[in-house]
């Protein structure tokens, strides 16, 4: 191994500085820090990896001549994915290859590429390939910045500064996925599917646990978001041993309900065995528009949040006379941009979806109707396939006519920009250089459009997010003001939509 602290030698007519504990850091490229060990280093407790790290270094190194072994690859490969997740880095691991001597050991040019934990690149052994991939630095820096358990320390290690003579934009070899809450593998989306419905439940459970209330009041619409709220309660009468008719679902149709969601609300409640109480608020609505002095043509907000406050005071004192608790059902997506009535579906006792984006909501139900009986698969596939409306405007010739994408935009879109904002802290013109290659038929002029209206929604919208009721996180975006995103109502997106224009 290299001497630990770092010395000056002679090396082919120069002075240079020799020693594991020093890094090279760009000038032109500020993001850019390089740090190198060798071999075994990887293995040690108090790695020289991490030292280097906590000193800046954003790239790590190894040189190594690692023999190869029955089973070695697996073990290698696992700790290449601890170094750069614990470190938060680009960890590239260099291996000999198969032509160096054989007379005790072999070696397998066993190369792997690691970001923060992700694999990204990798030759398997013997088959003499190189490892390339890209890493994005803004990621690795924007980590760090997030964890406050990651303590910069720069004692005892030297920094060389060197900067290149030019640098070169080279095109985008990443795979951007345009679903990023969603994963692709099937078995990892199984995977995710259970641990996700795992975490809603547990924590209803907890919560019904320590309010002891005796029944749990639900909306359902026959839309997306009731009916995974819906699916998580039958979870969470499972763990806590209670019946299927401590469930209290209510349909509850207005002036926009359509056959077709009113009866997949049934149906989905008579396939899992839940009671089903059917409440028209209708001549509520009617009524109290003519009490406030409201003209009944004119079809304005007032008109629509109505329906939405009606149906929430009705489950809310449901929930007072039935000594119940109010499941939320709104959805990580609807948080972002907002799209809900503030003290109507905005508000419950406890949102069980509040850190579920749309697109893997989609993704969930599909999965649970993948494993259900032909029944409840058939409801379950029927209401991924509805159109996506809040249903407050009449509806035309027994159809739809309100559909949320065509107001706020494709959930798609808005998923993915509320992705790349929250989970990397990426600015508008990087989010809109992903699009183009997650989104390749889009315009420039149509990503613009989206990300202006996703960043002017999302800002405008924080005074709905500032008291939204608990609900449990199940994965790192989440929009909780007491434990994630703490952000003043008033504060002012001119900054965002300036970069937007200039794009």
């Amino acid at each position: 191994p290299s001497p630990k602290e770092v010395q000056t030698i002679s090396l082919f007519g120069q002075n240079v500085p020799f020693g594991g504990y020093q890094t090279y850091r760009c000038l032109n490229m500020p993001d850019l820090t390089i740090g190198v060990e060798i071999c075994e280093d990887l293995w040690v407790p108090h790695a020289p990896h991490e030292t280097l790290a906590q000193a800046g270094a954003t790239i790590l190194c190894n040189l190594s001549a690692s023999d190869q072994l029955v089973s070695k690859a697996n073990y290698r490969r696992m700790l290449v994915r601890s170094a750069a997740a614990r470190t938060f880095s680009g960890y590239i691991y260099c291996d000999a290859p198969s032509t160096e001597s054989t007379q005790d050991v072999v070696f397998s040019a066993h190369n792997i590429i690691s970001e923060s934990g992700f694999l990204m690149a990798e030759s398997k052994p013997f088959e003499g390939g190189y490892a390339h991939t890209q890493i994005d630095l803004e990621r690795l820096v924007h980590e760090r910045k997030c964890r406050n358990t990651f303590e910069s320390r720069a004692e005892g290690v030297t920094t060389v500064d060197f900067a290149f003579d030019s640098i070169t934009t080279t095109p985008l070899t990443r795979v951007i996925s345009p679903f990023p809450f969603v994963p692709e593998d099937k078995d990892t989306l199984k995977e995710r599917a259970e641990e996700i419905l795992a975490l809603q439940s547990h924590g209803l459970a907890r919560r019904l646990d320590h309010t002891g209330v005796k029944c749990m009041l639900l909306g359902v619409s026959g839309g997306l978001d009731s009916t995974l709220a819906l699916l998580v309660c039958v979870e969470a009468c499972k763990l806590t041993g209670r019946p299927l008719s401590d469930i209290h679902a209510v349909t509850l149709p207005c002036y926009g309900t359509t056959d077709r969601t009113k009866n997949n609300a049934l149906k989905l409640c008579e396939a899992l065995g839940v009671p089903c109480r059917e409440i028209n608020i209708g001549p509520t609505v009617t009524q109290h528009l003519k009490d406030i002095g409201h003209d009944p043509d004119a079809l304005d907000v007032t008109y629509e949040n109505a329906q939405a406050r009606t149906r929430t005071m009705v489950l809310m004192d449901l929930a007072n006379q039935e000594g119940g608790l109010v499941v939320g059902t709104g959805d990580l997506s609807e948080l972002a941009l907002g799209w809900c009535t503030y003290n109507g579906d905005q508000m419950s006792m406890y949102g069980v979806n509040a850190s579920v984006p749309k697109t893997l909501i989609k993704s969930l139900i599909t999965h649970v109707a993948e494993e259900s009986p032909k029944a409840l698969k058939e409801v379950l596939l029927d209401i991924v396939d509805t159109p996506i409306s809040p249903e407050l405007l009449p509806s035309k010739e027994g159809q739809i006519a309100q559909k949320t994408e065509e107001l706020v935009g494709k959930y798609d879109l808005n998923d993915f920009i509320l992705f790349y904002m929250m989970r990397w802290g990426f600015a508008p013109a990087k989010i809109d250089y992903l699009m183009h290659h997650a989104y390749p038929a889009l315009s420039g002029e149509q990503r613009k459009e989206a990300l202006k209206r996703f960043y002017t929604r999302f800002f405008s919208q924080q005074f709905k997010r500032n008291p939204m009721p608990d609900g449990p996180k199940v994965g790192t975006v989440a929009l909780s003001p007491r434990g994630d995103w703490r952000m003043p109502s008033d504060a002012t997106v001119r900054i965002w939509l300036d970069e937007i224009e200039s794009l």
